[in-house]
């Protein structure tokens, strides 16, 4: 996106609805409710001569008052005003604003929800579906491309934990790396160093080695596509990545590629892997970010003194 300003409300909040659909697998009944209330919000602020790239947090109070005059249940309220935060956050994150009004606002207190992930064993599923598609006998080429461009996708994600945003937009140049890591650059531009598996080095240059003999091997992206960006869009790999999911019999609503993400970072955790260390990996600048994985720990650590402990009670 641009600087602040370049786009309409109701556009930027398409993109955000876009955004959570695409990264975070929200459900049908969920975009709708969050349209519901970014429409009214925005609405609100334009009664007012107001929009979303002007409105200050006493706007927003402003809002909440009328929402409270409205009668709305507080419980509806504060649905609302996670939808507001989120769209701020939103923009503040995509540089369609310097600041977010919602930071200073102190709205009801409800507890952050744990990331939903998958186990391991659903992960496998899932990656061996996706090689199995791509050794199909009579395929024809751009079938077999479009299935191999699928496992490279999957294996990326789940070695790597990048964001879908960066996954998509990886240069062509990642495949012709022989390093065990790519570089890969985040928000705010910052650029980090990700190690790669066997299995997903492997998925990415038999893939581009397909993507080469056909007409889009030319392009600078390692995932092109007929797009206004030029590469896969989140949209379309999400979509994908559900077919997928049916393919390996799991199912499809459980799974999008912010769920492999959190399975990343919980399966590192699982496995002995530092709090900071999965930090670097998922491009968190605070590690307040990452602590909501620390359930993942707890567990772990619960598990070792009840494994370990010398006074443990035995069956």
């Amino acid at each position: 996106m641009g600087r602040a300003g370049t786009a309409t409300p109701w556009r930027q909040a398409r993109l955000f609805l876009d955004m959570i659909a695409a990264e975070r697998g929200a459900s049908a009944n969920t975009l709708d409710a969050y349209r519901r209330d970014l429409e009214d919000y925005l609405g609100w602020l334009s009664g007012r001569s107001r929009s979303a790239a002007d409105a200050a947090t006493d706007d927003i109070r402003a809002y909440l008052h009328d929402l409270d005059a409205r009668g709305l249940k507080a419980s509806s309220a504060a649905r609302r005003l996670s939808a507001i935060r989120q769209f701020h956050r939103f923009l503040y994150v995509e540089a369609e604003r310097g600041d977010d009004p919602t930071a200073a606002l102190q709205g009801p207190r409800q507890g952050r929800p744990l990331p939903k992930t998958i186990g391991v064993p659903e992960v496998d599923r899932l990656l061996k579906a996706a090689a199995q598609a791509v050794a199909a006998p009579g395929l024809s080429p751009a079938e077999r491309l479009k299935r191999a461009r699928m496992r490279a996708l999957v294996e990326l994600l789940y070695a790597s934990g990048l964001r879908v945003s960066e996954l998509v937009a990886l240069p062509a140049a990642a495949a012709r790396s022989r390093e065990d890591m790519i570089q890969v650059r985040g928000k705010g531009g910052k650029e980090r160093l990700v190690p790669l598996n066997d299995a997903a080095r492997e998925a990415m240059r038999d893939y581009a080695r397909l993507l080469a003999t056909s007409p889009a091997g030319a392009s600078p992206w390692l995932f092109p596509a007929d797009s206004d960006s030029g590469h896969l869009t989140r949209q379309a790999f999400a979509r994908d990545l559900k077919a997928l999911a049916g393919l390996a019999g799991l199912d499809p609503g459980s799974l999008s590629p912010h769920v492999l993400r959190h399975a990343f970072a919980s399966h590192l955790l699982q496995n002995g892997a530092d709090l900071r260390v999965v930090q670097e990996l998922l491009g968190h600048a605070d590690i307040a970010t990452t602590q909501i994985y620390t359930h993942v720990l707890d567990e772990r650590l619960a598990g070792m003194v009840r494994d370990l402990h010398p006074l443990t009670d035995e069956d």
